[in-house]
């Protein structure tokens, strides 16, 4: 064969759209509606192997302080309802709530998240307890939520986390 790097930098080029495709599938948007109704924000998810990276920016939110941050198990949110149509917290396991609980934590449990001085919350969250699309620990199609309060890590059935502000259906 005369041209043998060509071939093959040939045959690479026909398998790499489907390597590309295969690295899409591991990749989800979210949009955060406010109690209002209007879109308030937005979250790229990146599944991996340990679990999926979320980095959000969502603004409108209260100033100086911490927030909770959690997936629901229903992707629906309906501001009308409080966004209360996003259900409780993504527990695959049956889980108890919080870190701090002996027998917990939900799936959908994330750490508090400080909100600056500006109202818009900046922030990477990685959340080793689910995958994006594949088995019962899969938040494809679930729901991101943004509570009034700090979480407590440990309170039943939701860490008194508070009002719910900011919610983001996982597509």
């Amino acid at each position: 064969m005369k041209y043998p790097l060509a071939t093959a930098l040939a045959a690479a080029s026909i398998t790499m759209p489907g390597m590309a495709m295969s690295q899409d599938a591991s990749k989800a948007t979210a949009r955060f509606i406010g109690a209002d109704g209007k879109e308030i924000g937005t979250a790229d998810l990146t599944g991996t192997k340990a679990g999926v990276m979320i980095a959000v920016a969502i603004s409108g939110l209260p100033a100086g302080q911490w927030v909770a941050f959690h997936v629901h198990q229903t992707g629906t949110c309906d501001h009308t309802t409080g966004h209360e149509s996003a259900g409780g917290h993504f527990n695959p396991k049956n889980a108890e709530h919080g870190y701090l609980a002996a027998k917990g934590q939900h799936a959908g449990d994330m750490p508090n998240q400080y909100v600056p001085a500006d109202g818009t919350l900046r922030a990477h969250v990685f959340n080793t307890a689910v995958t994006l699309e594949d088995g019962d620990s899969a938040i494809k199609g679930k729901a991101l939520m943004i509570h009034a309060n700090p979480d407590d890590y440990s309170g039943q059935p939701s860490g008194n986390a508070g009002k719910r502000l900011a919610c983001a259906v996982i597509e």
